[in-house]
């Protein structure tokens, strides 16, 4: 049976454990530990359940507090998934010891951003879905036959358009600069450029950067994980100017075929709000929506970490009007903290 949860330390005897387990994500690695806490400044918490010293289940968890957005204790922030991983068992322990963290905390909200059904007192939310396309083993095949012809028509728009894409860990600094100009453009504060430079360093080749270049400009930028038999496109953007082309169109579908070539069995576009139109555009590619059971704790009011479409409005649009070299150094202070 499993034993009490504890503080784990072997970074390599857990990602070992992540690798062989039902349900594991590049979400649940070590190195996130260093990314979060080295990087960000965040307390990190490695949880872990064992029986007879042997790993039975592992919890990774980071608090972000901030006094503009609250203060959250998140598996796993600015990422898509999370959670308890392990037996059933072990994965109730450490729900449990979740919650306990975060009422000793005094944090405002706990969140467990799962993939997977838990047996929890914990409340469960549905609020977001992810898409997930499989992809075969011939791209050919998946473009003739796996896609509806306007989605052939729309990702053929940008190479006729001369629009070019590369797939590769030096494409980190083009993706950015889109990935900035996009985030502006939204209204919301932009991640700190250190952060991809960390993932491309701390996860080597399972991180994966893609950009769409028209001529010589950087128009389109992707960055995903590519881990065990799917990849995840965890961050998109393109650029506005640009829409009419549609660049995302060959990005995503650049990013296909790299995967096929791989032998990666799945493409996951990641979470969305069900009927927005991000769900809409990831459903054209002919994927089903997978539904994403998180987990909460609240010792207050908030019902869900912080988002731009809640009560932000006056503050987006604001936003949206700085000149991108001034959002670009106050966004990273900032987002740091929205988890």
């Amino acid at each position: 049976m499993p034993e009490s949860v504890v503080e784990w330390t072997d970074g390599a005897a857990w990602d070992e454990f992540v690798r062989a387990a039902e349900g594991g994500t590049f979400c649940h690695l070590w190195g996130w530990r260093e990314v979060f806490g080295r990087g960000f400044g965040h307390p990190v918490h490695m949880r872990a359940v064992t029986d007879d010293g042997r790993l039975q289940g592992v919890h990774p968890l980071v608090r972000v507090r901030s006094l503009l957005f609250g203060d959250y204790l998140v598996s796993m922030p600015f990422l898509n998934y999370g959670g308890p991983l392990g037996s059933a068992a072990a994965r109730t322990l450490l729900a449990e010891d979740a919650g306990r963290l975060a009422a000793d905390a005094g944090v405002d909200l706990l969140e467990l951003r799962a993939r997977r059904s838990l047996d929890t007192t914990l409340d469960e939310v549905h609020r977001k879905v992810t898409v997930v396309l499989p992809l075969g083993d011939d791209a050919d095949h998946l473009f003739k036959k796996g896609l509806k012809a306007k989605v052939r028509s729309q990702v053929r728009r940008p190479m006729k358009a001369g629009m070019t894409a590369r797939v590769g860990p030096e494409g980190v600094d083009d993706f950015y600069g889109v990935f900035a100009q996009h985030m502006r453009d939204l209204g919301t504060p932009v991640l700190p450029r250190s952060l991809f430079h960390d993932l491309r360093r701390v996860f080597a080749d399972e991180v994966v950067f893609a950009v769409v270049y028209a001529e010589d400009r950087p128009v389109a930028g992707g960055c995903g994980f590519a881990f065990g038999d799917e990849f995840e496109i965890t961050w998109a953007s393109s650029l506005r100017e640009f829409s009419r082309e549609a660049p995302n169109m060959l990005l995503y579908w650049s990013l296909m075929e790299e995967m096929i070539r791989r032998g990666v069995a799945t493409f996951n576009f990641g979470r969305c709000t069900p009927g927005g139109g991000t769900h809409r555009f990831k459903r054209q590619w002919g994927g089903e929506d997978e539904p994403l059971p998180w987990y909460q704790w609240s010792d207050g009011e908030r019902a869900a970490t912080p988002n731009p479409d809640g009560g932000f409005g006056l503050a987006v649009r604001a936003w949206q009007r700085l000149p991108l070299p001034v959002a670009n150094r106050i966004g990273p202070l900032l987002a740091r903290r929205i988890p």
